[in-house]
């Protein structure tokens, strides 16, 4: 049996009782989680036909949604970087002027301002400060427009990597408040980007049911699209572009891409932040962007593993208890063997002088009447 052979329910089915592709969904349904979102799937029913007002409804309920979710990333980023950029403009004077004091005391210093000067380099270099080069640390910040942006995003899709964090009273508790309504907003923005997807993969299914194609090949081929397109789009060309851009190797790349969208987050791979390689302008923008909608189609690609898995187990189970109610047929079918009575074991004979009393008086009474005999 096919796990994605699954019949057509009756709603699926026009009035002629004829099965049609209307209703039937490729990707299957299952409960709405965080994986990340705690390891994170989404619901993802596919529509039946609507009245064209409710379309139209929909598609501005769609249009709403997305434009408040950037609105509310575009808000964040904006308030991050007003509370943190003065705050890292700061610590890099700081660190500079520390880097300076080394470089003039260098021969003189003593094995407790070497430790101290080890200590408050681990420091800058944990706060986003990278004191390498000649160039002025306070002209680039870690808190432009772009890196807030792409941190916003990391916020709400739960990933955290770690390397960019508010250090600030006022941006911690911002964090804190922002987290709490992004986290519920995102998980609606994927859920409905979700659907979108799974209506591709819907319509394609459509047509190719109309082009006279059976429904296994159909849903063959939707999952395939499914899964060869969101490898090739989310996977594959980001992964080279990143290769390009940070000077990673490809598999650095995929394994980048792959833990940033199942909201991994390990942090020991970032975009943007190797020292000494200039990024054009919104570069974490895009990779915000990429990774927001990269974000609903790991979500559909779990929920699609899980169908597989629950549907992989159901058949184990049918065919295991198949084979145990064909092992005890098989059984109660095969004949009883009865066995000659010379092959019977003989009664044990319990001599006179065994046992007790009670035993001895029996013995008496059997040899008398054998005797009478």
């Amino acid at each position: 049996m096919n796990v994605f052979d699954k019949s057509l329910s009756p709603s699926a089915q026009d009035p002629s009782g004829n099965p049609s592709w209307e209703g039937s969904s490729c990707l299957g349904e299952a409960p709405l989680e965080r994986q990340g979102f705690t390891n994170r799937h989404l619901s993802l029913p596919i529509p039946c036909r609507v009245p064209p007002r409710a379309m139209c409804s929909g598609k501005l309920q769609t249009g709403l949604l997305v434009a408040g979710y950037f609105v509310y990333l575009l808000v964040g980023a904006a308030v991050f970087q007003a509370l943190e950029r003065t705050a890292e403009k700061q610590q890099k004077m700081a660190a500079a002027q520390m880097k300076e004091a080394f470089l003039q005391n260098f021969p003189h210093l003593t094995v407790a301002e070497m430790e101290q000067f080890m200590k408050n380099l681990t420091e800058a270099i944990q706060n986003g400060v990278y004191p390498v080069g000649n160039e002025s640390q306070t002209e680039n910040s870690n808190w432009d427009f772009s890196n807030s942006f792409f941190f916003a995003g990391t916020v709400v899709s739960t990933i955290g990597y770690g390397t960019l964090r508010p250090k600030t009273a006022g941006g911690q508790i911002f964090c804190v408040f922002f987290a709490l309504f992004g986290i519920p907003l995102n998980i609606v923005f994927l859920h409905r980007v979700g659907k979108m997807l799974s209506l591709l993969c819907k319509k394609l299914g459509k047509f190719l049911y109309e082009k006279g194609m059976r429904k296994k090949k159909i849903k063959f081929l939707t999952l395939l699209f499914f899964l060869v397109t969101g490898i090739l789009v989310f996977l594959c060309l980001p992964s080279l572009f990143f290769q390009i851009t940070e000077g990673w190797s490809y598999s650095e790349g995929i394994y980048f891409a792959f833990i940033t969208l199942s909201t991994i987050g390990f942090g020991d791979y970032v975009v943007g932040k190797q020292p000494g390689r200039i990024y054009f302008s919104y570069y974490r923008t895009l990779v915000a962007i990429w990774i927001l909608f990269g974000l609903a189609w790991i979500a559909l690609l779990f929920n699609l593993l899980t169908t597989v898995l629950e549907d992989t187990e159901k058949i184990i189970v049918k065919d295991l208890h198949q084979i145990v109610k064909v092992s005890k047929d098989n059984e109660e079918s095969q004949p009883r063997r009865c066995w000659p009575a010379h092959f019977l074991p003989e009664e044990e004979v319990i001599p006179p002088c065994a046992g007790g009393d009670a035993q001895k008086m029996e013995s008496l009474a059997a040899c008398s009447e054998q005797t009478k005999k």
